[in-house]
Formats: structure tokens, sequence, C-alpha cells
């Protein structure tokens, strides 16, 4: 099963740049007949960080940005990294693009947990945020997302950085540390708000891994919107991207 699962990333990767390019063209019509947007000055300054799953790539990404274009986005800088080169355990060793350390797929709710890797990964999520922010956007205007190995390390990133942000966005994801770790949770940290979607039909991350985060959360003391989508399998939907778009308009802070 995991030679199957783990040689053929491209295929995974085409079913999300697919789905991505389906929605983009929709999205275009869509808009053709929206009111005309607000001049810049009235959008407030944001940043939205995008983290790719195991495999993939922060250019392979970037059309997502393009969907996001209500008028409350004309200020918005987006982000799409790239993770470095890493041997994988559950790829035999293999070198790919990855966060972090991956033990064993598909992901279940008791997968092993590589804390030391994820925490590593955490210190340069937060080097990107802390720019951003010493450039001068307001935290709360900061929104980190991702999907997959992405997802786990956004939760990670955001329930460990010492202010509030504006989100933290987890698409097909798991909890990527033991609950001992919730103790080292800034105060500030756990108001940030979590919006956690993840497919039914998952089998690269179990729907139980995703159905294990709020659980989590709430003993943390945090905050999660948990949307599960029936017969969805590992990947991005049309209907997750859009909700994600209003979720965060509804959380932007205005422009002073």
């Amino acid at each position: 099963m995991h030679s199957i699962l783990l040689t053929n990333p491209t295929v995974l990767l085409a079913v999300i740049v697919g789905s991505t390019i389906i929605f983009i063209l929709f999205s275009q019509q869509r808009h053709l007949l929206s009111p005309s947007p607000k001049p810049d000055s009235m959008a407030a300054r944001s940043f939205v960080l995008w983290l790719h799953g195991l495999g993939d790539s922060g250019p392979a990404n970037e059309p997502i940005k393009t969907l996001f274009r209500s008028p409350e986005f004309r200020n918005t800088k987006w982000s799409f990294p790239s993770a470095p080169e890493n041997p994988v355990t559950c790829n035999y060793g293999m070198k790919m693009p990855s966060w972090f350390d991956i033990h064993e797929i598909p992901v279940t709710a008791d997968s092993p947990k590589a804390e030391s890797d994820v925490l590593k990964a955490v210190q340069n999520v937060h080097a990107m945020i802390d720019k951003e922010v010493a450039a001068g956007t307001n935290p709360n205007n900061v929104f980190v997302c991702g999907f997959s190995q992405g997802g786990a390390l956004t939760l990670a990133s955001v329930l460990l950085y010492p202010k509030k942000l504006g989100g933290g966005a987890v698409f097909s994801g798991w909890v990527p540390f033991n609950s001992s770790m919730i103790e080292k949770f800034p105060e500030d940290a756990k108001k940030t708000p979590i919006l956690w979607s993840h497919g039914m039909a998952d089998r690269t991350v179990l729907f139980e891994a995703g159905q294990a985060g709020p659980p989590f959360l709430e003993q943390a003391g945090v905050t999660c919107e948990f949307k599960a989508y029936p017969g969805l399998g590992h990947s991005i939907s049309n209907e997750e991207l859009q909700f994600l778009e209003s979720w965060i308009k509804t959380r932007l802070q205005s422009s002073s």
C-alpha cells in the first residue's frame, strides 16, 4: 500500500491542481458581474501564508490566490514557500519536499509524531510571519493556511506563535504533536481561531485524524470550526476554497 501511495505524488498533485484550475475558470466568470472593487486605501493590509503538502511545491499552489478576488484582498500579500528536500521515513528514506518527517501513510489519529522535526519547521514559519509583521502587517491580519502536511504545520505554527493571529486554516491535516505540548501554547496563541476542513473519503490522511483535531483544540482552549466534506478524498475542493475566502474576509481588521 505504501509504495502505491508514495510513488505517485504526481497523480495527487494533478487532482489538486486540476480542481483549482476548474474553479479559477468558474470564478473569473462569476466576478464579471461583481460590483467594482473599493479603492486600495479602503482594504486592510493582510498576509496569507500557504503551506503545501508532502512532495509538492509552493509555485504549484500559487493559482489559489487568483480565487480571492473580493476587494478585501486587494492589499493582501501572498506567500507560497517550498519545503526543503528531506528524507521521509514513510517513503523509505527517499528525499522529497517535506516540512518534517512522516512515519507512516495513511496518517491516522494514532500515528507516531515527529515532534522535534515539527518544531524545527515551526521556527522557519515563525520567521516568515515575523518578517511580515515587522514590515507593518497587523498580526490580526496574518492567516496561515496549509494542506495535508502543510495543514499539520499550519496548526503547530499558529498554536506556538507568541501573538494572536487572524486565523489558521487546516485542510486535510492532522495534529502533529502529543497533548503534552498544550502547556507550551502561549496564551495569546490560544485566541487564534482555527478552520479545519477534511474530506470524509480521505485515504491518505484518514478522516479520523481530522476528527481528532477539535477535541485536542478544545482541551487547549482554542476555538475551532470543523467542516466535513462527504465524498471528498485527499484534495482541496472548490467549496472549501470558497468558504475559506468568506472565513478570512469576516476576520480581516479594517485599515485605520
